[in-house]
């Protein structure tokens, strides 16, 4: 008896056909290319290291949510990654730990993780990102989210929006501005994610109530935050996030949620996240933090194009293949190849050039259409 379950995969994970490959490697190429023409260059790291290391390198790296299995060499924990900047990182601070900074990478390969969740169950992902490592400036920060536009753009998406926050703001406000106790911070920083006003009174936080409407559009946005910052404390801040703002006038629309922090665990002082028209979710997200393990300062981001793939998949065209007859010209074939034409060759006489997704013939040293 056949096993009606032999052939399915776990799930969260799926097979790429053809158009949805193309579609994937399209992509991939385009910006990789986009952030080759800024001047960052590719790094590889492996699939799987050490867990440690990955987890020492990035604050809020969820090792728990990583495939691990235990060395036989080594008899030490492995770990299969579910994050590519933590590798870069490490990257950076040991074999171009010597390079001139600021340094320029950009890397991309899959990523997996042990569960998805409710809104995104898929398991293994397509990572692409940037990360200008020496620098957490306002200029650093105006480089990456336009070169994050630049790579989308490049990858054929449309309609694009950026949303930026502050990860840091509770800690800076809870300093001097708005005192907090530190078993406070937290809670605030909950309630403040969670959009719960009176969440924040019952935590102490009732000070950090209208910081709830200073959200929306960024000039608004921005001009709300200033006029709750009686201190200055935030000035250096939000004169930084008008700085990118004005770098990217015109290419996305803006918005401005100081408070959010889902996704940020890691990040500084700077935040953003990066969506698409006609893609469910957000498509990457980025900001400024510090490589763990050696403190050093850095500005990134990373892209997470599976939707956009989706989204785009039906519609990818697939390059044109010329049929090659039995006993076909193979010099000729050589040279359409070269020009960059798929070439289809025929096993049998009874292969089928239409069948095979064929659009042109060789009919003797020329490409004639079907």
């Amino acid at each position: 008896m056949i096993d009606p379950t032999a052939d399915l995969l776990p799930e969260g994970l799926e097979d790429r056909l053809p158009r949805s490959a193309a579609a994937a490697t399209r992509i991939e190429r385009a910006m990789l290319a986009a952030m080759d023409a800024h001047g960052y260059d590719r790094v590889r790291p492996p699939l799987i290291e050490f867990e440690k290391s990955m987890a020492s390198r990035t604050d809020g790296l969820r090792t728990r949510n990583m495939f691990r299995f235990v060395d036989p060499r080594s008899l030490r924990m492995l770990a299969l990654r579910s994050d590519m900047t933590a590798q870069v990182g490490r990257i950076a601070a040991t074999g171009l730990g010597a390079a001139p900074r600021p340094l320029r990478l950009c890397y991309a390969g899959q990523v997996a993780r042990m569960t998805g969740d409710m809104l995104d169950p898929r398991r293994e992902n397509l990572q692409i990102g940037a990360e200008l490592i020496g620098s957490e400036s306002a200029a650093a920060a105006g480089e990456i989210v336009e070169l994050a536009i630049d790579a989308l753009e490049a990858a054929g998406a449309q309609g694009i929006s950026v949303d930026f926050t502050l990860p840091d703001l509770v800690d800076t406000l809870a300093a001097k501005e708005m005192p907090l106790d530190p078993a406070q911070v937290q809670a605030v920083r909950r309630e403040l994610d969670a959009k719960d006003a009176g969440g924040l009174k019952a935590a102490g936080g009732e000070a950090y109530i209208p910081l709830l409407y200073a959200t929306g559009a960024f000039d608004d946005a921005a001009a709300k935050l200033a006029s709750l910052d009686d201190g200055g404390v935030l000035a250096s801040r939000i004169d930084g996030l008008r700085q990118i703002a004005d770098r990217i006038d015109g290419r996305a629309r803006l918005t401005l949620d100081p408070s959010e922090r889902h996704g940020f665990e890691y990040q500084t002082w700077f935040g953003f996240t990066i969506y698409a028209d006609g893609v469910r979710s957000a498509l990457g997200r980025g900001g400024t933090y510090r490589i763990g393990g050696s403190e050093e300062v850095a500005t990134g981001f990373s892209l997470y194009p599976e939707e956009l793939i989706e989204a785009v998949k039906a519609e990818e065209p697939l390059p044109q293949a010329v049929f090659l007859p039995l006993g076909h010209d193979r010099e000729a074939a050589a040279r359409l190849r070269g020009e960059g034409w798929r070439t289809v060759a025929a096993l049998s006489e009874g292969d089928d050039a239409m069948a095979l997704g064929c659009s042109h013939r060789l009919e003797g040293s020329a490409a004639k259409p079907l």
